[in-house]
């Protein structure tokens, strides 16, 4: 007796199985799905991998003891990947007269940094941010407040020249500094002989409440790559479950389909 088979669940819809091209563009799919997720998430395991080494070295470099500012020999040398926040130490005195303010927002509120020129025994001179001012901070032509007159010894986080604004642009003609751009402000304020980085002040524990106030340095690395590689990670899952699901069904179809094409078939004439 032929074998008869078993009705398709109620409320299943009845169609047969897809084409074998169907199927191979849905294979190709999932593949190329399913390698773009897993390949997504691998590269965000390296991305976590270097920025945890890279908030690392940062943090030993900040809290490491201060050492002398890169000589004028060192500095095309120096790059953000290897000296950013480094702790620098450097001696000279200011140039108050030829300080810039530039804009800036703070834990304080919004306001100015304070950089103003260092110029060491050698001649060179180096930028110093000496930290955040409120706006009308000596009607902000910063002639109230001089400053450390003399010889002066700094100690702070070395920083690299800032180029691109966000949004609005420097307007040296106007007075008008978004960026801490080196190369522009020494140009505007006549500077020759300036490093190509810059330096944030440290606190002065001795006056915390002294304008302009330093230590405001924030140091943040967004790491948010364990987030992303779970995700990457899920959707390969999720590509890889719904390919099983297809397959399974598309089975179940084609078994249907031969079931009932033998139930359909009329029994051989007997002589």
């Amino acid at each position: 007796m032929p074998a008869v088979s078993a009705p398709p669940p109620k409320g299943e819809a009845v169609r047969g199985p897809r084409g074998p091209l169907a199927l191979t563009v849905l294979a190709m799919l999932a593949v190329v799905a399913f390698a773009g997720f897993v390949a997504l998430g691998t590269w965000q395991v390296q991305r976590r991998a270097w920025k945890l080494d890279l908030i690392a070295r940062v943090d030993q470099r900040v809290h490491a003891p201060a050492v002398a500012a890169p000589a004028p020999d060192q500095w095309t040398q120096v790059t953000a990947k290897t000296d950013e926040y480094r702790h620098v130490r450097l001696t000279g005195v200011f140039l108050h007269d030829r300080q810039t303010l530039v804009s800036a927002s703070t834990s304080l509120g919004s306001g100015y940094w304070v950089m103003t020129p260092l110029r060491m025994a050698d001649g060179v001179v180096v930028l110093v941010n000496r930290g955040f001012v409120l706006p009308d901070w000596c009607g902000r032509t910063a002639r109230c407040a001089v400053g450390p007159s003399g010889v002066t010894t700094v100690a702070g986080l070395l920083r690299m020249t800032e180029t691109k604004p966000f949004l609005r642009r420097n307007d040296p003609a106007q007075n008008r500094w978004y960026a801490r751009d080196i190369q522009a402000i020494a140009g505007a304020r006549g500077l020759t002989r300036v490093a190509p980085y810059f330096v944030d002040a440290d606190a002065a524990l001795a006056d915390e409440t002294a304008w302009p106030r330093a230590g405001l340095t924030v140091i943040s690395f967004p790491n948010n790559h364990l987030v992303y590689l779970v995700t990457w990670y899920l959707l390969a899952l999720m590509v890889a479950v719904a390919a099983g699901y297809v397959g399974r069904h598309e089975y179940r179809l084609r078994r249907l389909a031969r079931n009932a094409s033998v139930a359909v078939r009329p029994p051989h004439a007997h002589r």
